[in-house]
């Protein structure tokens, strides 16, 4: 496999200029090598893809408090599926 190191500096040197199709591609390398605080750290400079792919993670362990984390940073979808993973089950009924 070749160095990505470049490439990555490249991006970066794209992203901190404010684009965001490098920023999103960053998002993308940082999943691939599961760097989940490479994604936050993404997150937290506005990526929304960073935020989908974070929320995509944190729903298939059940992270609740990662769920909140991506919300509380602007990534909407993450706060929806939080309340949706909160939500009574419609199976369990009250005082039986």
């Amino acid at each position: 496999m070749a160095n990505v190191t470049p490439y990555r500096d490249t991006l970066r040197a794209l992203a901190d200029e404010g684009n965001e199709a490098a920023l999103d591609r960053l998002a993308d390398l940082a999943d691939q090598r599961s760097d989940l605080d490479e994604l936050g750290d993404l997150l937290d400079e506005g990526s929304m893809r960073a935020g989908k792919l974070l929320t995509r993670r944190a729903v298939a362990t059940a992270n609740l408090l990662l769920l909140q984390r991506i919300g509380d940073a602007g990534y909407e979808p993450a706060a929806r599926e939080l309340e949706r993973l909160l939500a009574p089950s419609e199976d369990i009924s009250a005082d039986e």
